[in-house]
Order: structure tokens, then sequence, then C-alpha cells
């Protein structure tokens, strides 16, 4: 039995509570966490602007390390330290066979599976895949990826969904180039990854954008050269920052209606937009169709940055071995089980970065 957070049901408060975990079986790995990043996603899935099956144990950002391995499982032993994969690439549909193993149509059929059961033996489903919300998890051999050498795994952990995230975001969707202006709206935690990916990338001018005023100094930190409050009039601050013209590159972390257009709005004629925030299928952005052709902006999706995990794992441990991109400033909480509603709540109302659940 291990202590993990559980959602019985969608819109219902978490329980923190003992489940029974299954040995690992072929093609399976036993990990016990070091620590799991609390991620926005983790609060769509529990009111249900995501759906996954329920109840389930949450938690999609961790590392750890590898207690046991069933049958077939040679890429990590018992012993070695691991990072989370919640979106595994099947390698085999149409997606993976172009190269975009991010929308892999198969990366989300485990979380249909049984995962565990509670005490009383109530079936329990694995989340968005992995299960991270506990002090041990049983997950796919295909949902762990060796832990970069030199990283603390408790700071590991971040890179399993918002470092990941942020840094393809910049990377891999908006390519920023060196020397151009970007903006970034929201700045939770996968809003601080962009933030220092900017950076990385040679952005001229990072500005941070987020409804508290609170939040400067630790976008500062992150690389923000600029920071707005946001308001109604948010995109005429943007050009007036940028020469008039708008940002190059505007990257939306928030997932709603209001900054998804206040984002496009901010950059300049033949400017990109990168969405990463995930808003409901019930909210709608409006265009009309003569400002999509006067503007020439580019509005696309993305998905957990565009990345290839086990590609871009080693690039982003190597700027963070040569201090490029600091781990620890985008951690303003750290945790245990009992304190993620606590941390969801923060989430609700704009507090903070990333909270940390730290293991002991």
């Amino acid at each position: 039995m291990v202590r993990a957070a559980v959602l019985p049901a969608v819109k219902a408060p978490l329980e923190i509570t003992d489940i029974e975990l299954p040995e690992p079986g072929p093609g399976r790995v036993r990990v016990a966490l070091a620590a799991a990043g609390v991620c926005h996603s983790d609060l769509s899935l529990s009111d249900g602007t995501m759906r996954v099956p329920v109840p389930a144990v949450l938690g999609h950002e961790g590392a750890g390390t590898v207690v046991a391995v069933g049958e077939g499982v040679t890429h990590v032993a018992p012993g070695d330290g691991v990072v989370l994969n919640w979106a595994p690439s099947c390698g085999s549909c149409h997606h993976c066979g172009i190269g975009e193993v991010w929308l892999c149509a198969n990366a989300l059929a485990g979380a249909a599976g049984i995962h565990a059961r509670t005490a009383d033996g109530t079936e329990l489903h694995p989340g968005l895949n992995v299960a991270a919300f506990a002090q041990e998890t049983v997950v796919a051999a295909n949902c762990v990826l060796p832990a970069p050498d030199g990283i603390p795994l408790t700071d590991a952990a971040l890179l399993g969904c918002a470092v990941l995230t942020g840094y393809g975001a910049v990377h891999h969707s908006a390519r920023v180039r060196a020397g151009e202006s970007v903006v970034v709206f929201g700045i939770g935690g996968v809003g601080l990854a962009v933030l220092q990916s900017a950076r990385i990338a040679g952005a001229s001018k990072v500005i941070a954008v987020d409804v508290s005023p609170e939040k400067e100094e630790l976008a500062r930190r992150a690389g923000a050269t600029d920071y707005v409050v946001a308001s109604d009039t948010t995109p005429r601050a943007i050009r007036r920052l940028t020469g008039g013209q708008g940002a190059d590159v505007a990257v939306e972390c928030v997932g709603r209606p209001v900054t998804i257009r206040g984002a496009w709005e901010s950059t300049r004629r033949g400017g990109r937009t990168t969405v990463v925030g995930i808003g409901g299928k019930d909210q709608q952005v409006s265009f009309n169709a003569l400002e999509i052709f006067h503007w020439g902006r580019s509005l696309t999706g993305c998905v957990y940055g565009n990345s290839d995990p086990a590609r871009d794992l080693p690039v982003l441990a190597e700027h963070i071995r040569a201090g490029r991109f600091d781990l620890s400033t985008m951690v303003t909480g750290r945790i245990g089980l009992d304190g993620i509603p606590a941390a969801f709540d923060d989430m609700i109302a704009g507090r903070g970065g990333r909270a940390l659940v730290v293991f002991e």
C-alpha cells in the first residue's frame, strides 16, 4: 500500500488515501517518486476540462527511482533514476510515422487501464498514464526515460511536462530566432519555462504578462526584460514596448479566449502566436475574415511543446548543467501530498509558479 492523491469523480475533492499497486508485469516498471510537479493540466482533469476515466490517481510530471522491472524491460534497471513521460509515442500510428510523436494517436491509451485499487477494492485509473501523485507508481516501460546525469531527481521532475512544454513552445512551435521579441501570457510553471527558453533562443526583448503584479520579480528572474499586468489594453502596452509594431512572437500559457485573442493582437503584422494553454471545448475565440488577411499573423496550437522527450531531454539537460536554464526559479512551493488541494487553489487564484510535491 502506498499513499496517493485520488480523484474520486470529476469536480470532487481530492482524497489522500492508501492504494494497492500491482507488481510490475511484462513491459512494466515500478518507480518510487522523488517529486511531482502540480500542473494546471491536473486541475483541468479534476474540473472536467480534460476528460479521463475516473476514479483516478492524478499527477503526470514526475521523476523517481526504479524499484522493480517486469519481464522484457531492458533500458532501465532497479536503482536507476528516471523521468516520467506521460505521453509516450507508440511508434506505429500515422503521426509517429511522420515524426510528429507529440501527436501520437495512442499516447493516452494507458489512461483507460486499471492502475491500482483502494483498500475497499475500488479500481483506479492512472490519470495521464503515470499517476505521479503517489509515493510509488507502476507504468509502461515507454513512460520512463533515464534521468539526465548531474540533475537532482527532485528538480528533474519538472522536465516531465513544464520544461519540455515551455522549451518546445519556443524552439519547436514558435521557432523563436535570435533578436526577435517575445511576449508570454501567463506566468505559471510553463510560462516561466517559456521565459527562460526565449532567453536561451536569443530573444532581444522578453515581455511577461500576468494578472498578478506579485509575479513580476519571479518573471524577471526567469528572464523577462519587461512586465505587464494584464488588462483590456495589454496589446496596446505590448506595441508601446516594441516600437509600435507588436511582438514577433506571442506564447499563450493560459487557455482562455480573452488571452488567446490578446496574444494574437499583441503580435506585429506577420507575427506568430503559439497557444500552449488548454481551454474548454465550449470556449470560443472569434476572428473576422478581413483581419486574418490584413494582419497576416499565424495562430498555432502546441501539444507538449511539439517535443520528442527522447530527443529533447539531453538538450535541456545540457542547458541546465551549463547554468543557462535554472529549474529552481520555477518552484515557488515544496509540499506534501496533503498540499495538492491548496496548490490547486493557488493556480485558480493565479498565485505563484510551480508547486512541487516532494516525497521523503
